[in-house]
Parts: C-alpha cells; structure tokens; sequence
C-alpha cells in the first residue's frame, strides 16, 4: 500500500487488492477491509493529534465499538482501489469515523461508517468525551460514507443452528494484546455454510461487546433469520461480539 496523504479534511491510501486477501471467487473479503480501515484510521487520527502514541501518554486508547460495512460492488483481485476516511466527531458517548473505497473510475464500491470510544488502559473503563475536549474536536461538520450510526444487533429468539469453539492464540492478537477486531469476522465467516458465503456480503454489521485474550475458548453460536445470518461469540455466559451478515 502506498502512504496515507491528506486531502482536505479526508485522508487516502492507495491500494491494490492483493490476493491473499481475496477469497475463491476473488472478492474481497470483508476481513481485511476491516485491516485496511484499522490501519488507515491510525494513521489519520495521529495526523489529527489524537493517535495512538499521543493517547498512550494519557495512558488511554482507542476501542472500536461497532462497524457497519455496505458492499456497493464486490471487489476483485488486482482492482486499484483509493480509501479515503475522516472524522466525524462525537454523539453521545461515541466518536464516529466513515470509509468509503472507491475503484480507479470514482464509484463508491464499499462504504463503512464506525463507533468509537476511548478507554483508560489502566481500569479499562470508559473516558467520557467531556474529559477529552482538549485532544478530540467534537463539532466537526463532515459529510456522510453512511449517515446512520450503527445499531445495537438484537439476536432472533431460538436455538443457534451450529456451534463452534475457537480458543484466541497468537495469529488472533493485535498490538494491545487483545483479540484484533478483524478476527472477529473471519470467525464470524467461518461458521457460515459454503453455500451461504459463496456469495458476496452485502451488508455486515459487528457490535464489540468485551475484550477477548489469549487463552479465552470462545463459543460461537449461528443462526439464520429472514435471510440474514447473525453469530454470537460468547465466553462462558458473557457475549464477546455479535455480528449481523446480509448477502
């Protein structure tokens, strides 16, 4: 990927699609979209001021809380591609960031919009945005990748048809020792039939719920409702993530 630049209040990276993270078919897989949004995010808000280094000093972080990704196209290996991301400030207790991925003519072929909040890395606890004024601009007035803030996921009553046990290890693991939020999803994926994923996502939506680390056996539970298929990851009775796919 070529270096993140900066036009207007949007930040770009360049990138062709590589085919490690493609699937059978050659689409994009919506894991590593969330790898390309992580790392472009980092990248923007250290720009910004309010990075990861310059929060570590307040012994604070960011925590990805809830992502809503839409599939306009699917993407294919060797596609030249541009991210572009920006903030869009707070509402409520979150602070939201919007991606949107578009192919070499200009056409939107993914969008993303994304809730944050900024934990103290000692209690692990949450820092309101009021006590954060001096690092983080909560007014800022941005267009829209998608305009609704994410949703809580609400599960379908009933029995999951299938579950599976994933123990976190090493490949799972991001800089902060926790479970990576992109692993998420490729579990997610992984629980769903072949039949179901031999078609391209359309729309994902993940709620982070609870850290998981090294060791934790996380149980994940899929079922499908009126065509979409929801998993749940759980650690004993506490759930971890949900996550809602529409194809």
């Amino acid at each position: 990927m070529t270096p993140v630049r900066r036009e207007g209040y949007k930040f770009c990276q360049d990138i062709c699609i590589p085919c490690y993270d493609t699937d059978a078919g050659a689409n994009l897989k919506p894991a590593a979209f969330m790898d390309f949004a992580q790392e472009i995010a980092y990248w923007a808000a250290n720009d910004l001021g309010f990075g990861y280094d310059t929060l570590h000093v307040h012994h604070t972080a960011w925590v990805l809380t809830r992502m809503h990704i839409h599939f306009e196209e699917p993407l294919k290996w060797r596609e030249n591609v541009t991210l572009y991301t920006w903030h869009k400030g707070a509402s409520g207790l979150f602070y939201l960031r919007d991606f949107d991925l578009k192919d070499a003519a200009g056409s939107s072929r993914v969008k993303a919009t994304t809730s944050w909040v900024v934990i103290d890395e000692r209690t692990r606890r949450m820092v309101r945005p009021e006590d954060l004024k001096d690092l983080l601009d909560p007014d800022m007035k941005v267009d829209d990748a998608i305009a609704e803030p994410v949703q809580k996921i609400v599960l379908p009553k009933g029995e999951p048809g299938m579950t599976v046990e994933r123990t976190v290890s090493y490949s799972d693991l991001d800089i902060n020792g926790h479970t990576n939020n992109s692993r998420y999803v490729v579990w997610a994926m992984d629980c769903l039939p072949k039949e179901v994923t031999d078609s391209p996502v359309k729309d994902l939506y993940i709620n982070f719920v609870k850290e998981t680390l090294p060791g934790d056996k996380v149980l994940l539970c899929a079922q499908n409702e009126g065509g979409a298929w929801y998993v749940e990851g759980k650690v004993g009775d506490r759930t971890c993530f949900l996550v809602k796919a529409c194809f």
